[in-house]
């Protein structure tokens, strides 16, 4: 099966075994991106098998594109080549956990659903709610740098990794960072690594600093009725005592999707900024008394949500672009990233933009960090998709951010680069690319610039 010839096929399987190797048509089926699925799919065992498997891919010159729950893997370019799927999902170990020092040494293979249940135990977590949600395994979510609302309280995966094991394309496995956080002696080359979507080598552990459980949580819905009040709403908050675990803003249309989704019959839909709170129960009852105060303010209805239907709207919450994808087949999903001060009123230009094309959308904000996600829902052409984008995406260049497409069907990706206009750390990714993959067999073509 060229380019996966014979004699390539048999060093594979000298390295991982005949049964770690697929050639299957519905297993190449399952890491088909844009269209394009992979010769072969390559599982290793072993961080040792992964940097073997790159070095035989890169002698043969063969485009390799990791995997792992494979929730990510419509995020970027259309792959100039793909060849070989190389999936992690085997690569589970625990190198070593440390429930008193609050750190924790992983496969990247493991799903942060399998990660999470080990920590409770312990009363410990990772606060992370990623597109994909338990599916996402821990490299995947470090590679794309993946976040959803616990953002607004924890950071990102960045924020988050104390090292790394990263094998490479020569069959190296190279060592960044610590086991400890208090390491930062140095620059850390695994920060590029974070984000990079597996252009520069593929983690095969990482190295994590853990978080307590909180004590008690609790949601609160505040109905705003416009996005000015919102605005004002949000301001108040930040500038407030209350200390939320998450925080988003959703537009209208997304409130009547949530509760539709919860079965709740309400009329009156308007934009919705959803708080959680956590602590002690004094702690969240000083949050009510807060926010009611700075709901009333500004004329905003401030409830409480029950525990367990505030769960599943959280998960529907984070997995936005996964769930628009699902839902409303031929769906544009974008990923807008602003100053905090502007997401209201860029979030009101792209509805207005939306509107005058006659396309309903729908929004998910992460308002108190400046990410927004926003779901085209209907729009009617090719042309008409890229062209909205387009406009879209100089609404947020103009506001002093960026705009991505993380989610768009292959005709619409053709007519226009998703990650729009490369940023001033360009020059130094792609120097990084050719001296880490220099013969660029990682993910061609997918990332920033079409490296």
């Amino acid at each position: 099966m060229a380019p996966v010839g014979e004699t390539v096929r048999s060093e594979f399987a000298g390295i991982v075994g005949e049964s770690q190797l697929m050639e299957e048509a519905a297993a190449r089926a399952l890491f088909a991106i844009d269209g394009k699925a992979p010769d072969c799919v390559v599982y290793p065992n072993s961080p040792e098998q992964v940097a073997q498997t790159l070095k035989c891919a890169a002698e043969h010159n063969l485009a390799v594109i990791a995997c792992g729950g494979a929730t990510s893997l419509g995020v970027g370019n259309a792959p100039k080549r793909y060849d070989v799927a190389l999936c992690m999902r085997n690569i589970t170990q625990v190198r070593y956990y440390e429930p008193a020092d609050l750190t924790a040494g992983i496969g990247a293979g493991i799903r942060l659903e399998h990660f999470q249940s080990l920590l409770k135990q312990d009363g410990l977590w990772m606060p992370l709610d990623p597109s994909g949600g338990g599916q996402a395994t821990l490299g995947g979510i470090v590679a794309t740098n993946a976040t959803g609302p616990l953002r607004h309280s924890y950071g990102a995966p960045r924020d988050m990794v104390v090292g790394m094991q990263v094998a490479t394309t020569d069959g190296k496995l190279i060592k960044t960072g610590g086991r400890v956080v208090k390491n930062v002696a140095g620059y850390d080359l695994g920060k590029l690594l974070i984000g990079s979507y597996g252009t520069l080598g593929v983690i095969t552990e990482v190295n994590l600093k853990l978080y307590p459980l909180p004590a008690g949580r609790q949601t609160f819905v505040l109905s705003t009725g416009t996005l000015g009040i919102a605005r004002d709403l949000r301001r108040s908050i930040l500038n407030s005592p209350i200390d939320p675990v998450r925080m988003v803003l959703l537009d209208a249309e997304t409130a009547r999707i949530v509760d539709a989704a919860a079965q709740r019959d309400r009329i009156d839909h308007e934009p919705q900024i959803w708080l959680e709170a956590g602590g002690s129960r004094p702690v969240i009852e000083r949050t009510w008394k807060e926010l009611d105060a700075l709901g009333r303010a500004v004329g905003a209805k401030v409830r409480t949500h029950d525990q367990e239907g505030a769960r599943g709207a959280w998960r529907m919450i984070s997995d936005f672009s996964h769930w628009l994808g699902k839902t409303y087949p031929g769906a544009v999903v974008l990923k807008g990233t602003l100053p905090v001060a502007s997401s209201e009123e860029f979030l009101s230009l792209a509805q207005q933009e939306a509107q005058n094309e006659k396309v309903r959308m729908a929004s998910v904000a992460l308002s108190g960090v400046g990410i927004l996600y926003l779901g085209l829902l209907d729009p009617q052409s090719i042309s008409q998709r890229a062209g909205l984008i387009g406009r879209i995406r100089k609404a947020a260049e103009k506001a002093g951010g960026a705009l991505v497409v993380i989610s768009a069907a292959a005709d619409v990706k053709a007519q226009l680069d998703v990650w729009g206009t490369p940023g001033s750390g360009f020059e130094l990714m792609r120097r990084m690319k050719a001296v880490w993959d220099p013969k660029g067999i990682l993910a061609p073509g997918r990332f920033v610039g079409s490296i």
